[in-house]
């Protein structure tokens, strides 16, 4: 199966440039003492924040917690504004909202596109960590009640 995601991931994302070139999304800061849940993906290389991108007549807050129980199995309590972000990647516009909660579960039950998920120390993240998602831990790290706003 990860090799249909391996194929439909590049077709997808130039398919949207074109159809969909503004997306909506988020991602999400889960922290629990001093570690962060990230994701790795059977179709891109590196880690990631658990996250992903809004579907029509859903609402932000539904996104984060669909994205969570896909990806992680997981369970959100309260969650909270951390940043809203650009990027402009192969020809789209994405907005990335940025929650983080620190209430949650984790059953680690997750769907067919995520290949590992693993807690880190907010100060010891893996080399292939995305610059984006590291940024946004990084300033976690600095300032967990921060809200930022800025590009990816």
């Amino acid at each position: 199966m990860n090799w249909f995601y391996k194929i439909a991931y590049p077709v997808f994302t130039f398919l949207l440039s074109f159809f969909r070139p503004i997306t909506i999304g988020v991602r999400l800061l889960l922290v629990k003492e001093g570690q962060v849940l990230l994701v790795r993906h059977v179709y891109q290389n590196g880690w990631f924040l658990v996250g992903g991108g809004a579907n029509r007549h859903e609402t932000l807050e539904q996104t984060a917690r669909r994205e969570a129980h896909e990806e992680a199995g997981a369970e959100l309590g309260k969650l909270r504004l951390f940043g809203i972000f650009s990027h402009f990647p192969e020809g789209r516009t994405d907005h990335i909202t940025v929650f983080a909660c620190e209430d949650f579960t984790v059953s680690g039950q997750s769907d067919a596109e995520i290949e590992e998920l693993r807690f880190f120390p907010l100060d010891q993240l893996p080399p292939d960590i995305r610059p984006g998602n590291a940024r946004r831990v990084e300033e976690y790290r600095q300032n967990p009640n921060q809200v930022t706003f800025g590009n990816w």
